[in-house]
């Protein structure tokens, strides 16, 4: 039987300290199937979500989270849900987006309502929405086996998706990118391209290919990353000269880790380095079904091959410093404990804490040479009780910046801006903001906060 180590314990046999933890890069919500798109200055990072306390894969929508900086994510909130595809019947599960002449793609798995599983497409004029239902029906749907697209642009311009369990298919998409072209194609499932099987396998999956399946080229050689068996899962890669194979397997890249039996990969280029986004059990409560999406650096060899890697605490240094003088959403985070993502129709995105002590992190808060001031933040409560919320420099239990006191605003429908000076500071630090107060949960509802001169 094989022991499921949860992240705490990995990171300590790794000898990687939670001080500086970074991994999972989202902490408000459980989210899995990382896909990593780049548009602008931004990098946009779509995933799956899986809701509290889930004993299955209970996912009903899929989530936005940008960054700038690597280590600041700021969460949008769900950008589409199952229910926005008519034929739709469950299960929003792993996504693929992508951009094409100003229009952004999201390719998603459905069941539909006759039970059947499928892949949907919705488009959007906006990264963050709103995403449509062009077709009223699925892109592809052929079996059950059609779940966790990828999709790719060669340089070319050829576009294509891969997609499968417990094979991978391909199949070329128009320029439309909602239609495709030509049959669709299943890449060989055999030993050469895949890898051999460990333990027990039957004519279904001889070889480790499992799901998943990521497509990426660096240097003229094609990358098919995927999550691989048996379960519980870890990431293999196979390569090829053409996009159409054939493919040769490689070997493990990450191997079995983080308390969760799947996993699923997704790789990205930004700002000059190379991202290798994955998902493991690592929060708090977490599990197979509650899972959390993590990142860090991915190197190639000058062979075109790349060692196995471990999972890490992420990335601890930021690309570039954050300005305290313009508004900040409050669910802009580096790393949090005891918060949980929340959203209404008044202010949209918001977070709440949930206990005495939760916190938020942002990192490399740049001051400047010049003190701030003050700190105004949009804040409230339901509790009549003395809650507050400290504002502190470089640790929880760092120098004290300010402290606001949490006004009884009645519910998160409603809010009030709270303003107080802060002592000096200048230069870059870590922001802490801890919430201090008794209640029994939903201590605080936090909007956003910015410093002024």
């Amino acid at each position: 039987m094989r022991h499921f180590f949860n992240l705490s314990i990995l990171l300590i046999f790794l000898g990687i300290s939670f001080l500086n933890a970074q991994n999972p890069i989202i902490q408000t919500s459980y989210t899995a199937d990382p896909a990593p798109m780049v548009y602008g200055d931004k990098l946009y990072l779509y995933t799956s979500h899986d809701e509290d306390n889930s004993t299955w894969f209970t996912m009903d929508d899929w989530r936005l989270y940008t960054t700038d900086d690597m280590v600041n994510w700021t969460d949008h909130g769900a950008v589409l849900e199952y229910t926005d595809f008519d034929w739709g019947l469950k299960n929003a599960w792993a996504p693929a987006a992508i951009e094409r002449d100003g229009k952004f793609y999201l390719y998603v798995p459905i069941t539909d309502r006759n039970n059947q599983n499928g892949i949907g497409v919705a488009v959007a004029n906006s990264p963050y929405g709103l995403f449509i239902d062009p077709l009223g029906k699925p892109l592809v749907s052929e079996s059950n086996a059609d779940i966790d697209p990828a999709v790719f642009i060669d340089d070319d311009g050829q576009a294509y998706m891969f997609w499968g369990n417990p094979v991978c298919y391909f199949v070329k998409l128009n320029d439309d990118m909602i239609s495709t072209e030509g049959e669709i194609q299943q890449i060989p499932n055999t030993i050469e391209a895949f890898g051999e099987r460990e333990g027990e396998k039957n004519d279904r999956r001889p070889t480790t290919y499992e799901e998943g399946p990521w497509v990426y080229k660096h240097n003229d050689i094609y990358y098919l990353f995927f999550a691989a068996g048996p379960i519980p899962e870890h990431i293999g890669y196979s390569t090829s000269k053409s996009i159409t194979g054939p493919w040769k397997y490689q070997g493990k890249l990450m191997p079995t880790q983080g308390g969760s039996f799947t996993n699923h990969p997704g790789i990205v280029d930004y700002k000059g380095k190379i991202y290798f986004f994955y998902h493991n059990a690592g929060l708090p409560g977490g599990s197979g079904f509650n899972r959390s999406v993590c990142v860090q650096e991915l190197k190639f060899n000058d062979d075109g091959t790349i060692e196995q890697m471990n999972m890490t605490s992420g990335i601890e240094e930021a690309l570039k410093n954050l300005n305290p003088y313009r508004k900040n959403e409050a669910e802009t985070i580096a790393w949090s404990e005891g918060f949980k993502a929340k959203s209404n129709e008044v202010v949209g995105n918001f977070v709440t804490a949930m206990k005495d002590g939760a916190y938020i992190q942002v990192k490399a808060v740049d001051f400047g040479e010049i003190s701030a001031s003050s700190i105004t933040a949009r804040i409230g409560s339901v509790h009549n009780s003395n809650v507050l919320m400290e504002v502190r420099a470089d640790a929880k239990d760092g120098k004290l910046l300010a402290t606001l006191d949490v006004p009884l605003t009645g519910g998160d429908d409603r809010w009030k801006l709270v303003t107080t000076r802060v002592k000096e500071i200048t230069g870059v630090h870590d922001l802490f903001f801890v919430v201090k107060g008794k209640a029994p949960t939903q201590l605080m509802f936090f909007d956003y906060w910015m410093f002024s001169k």
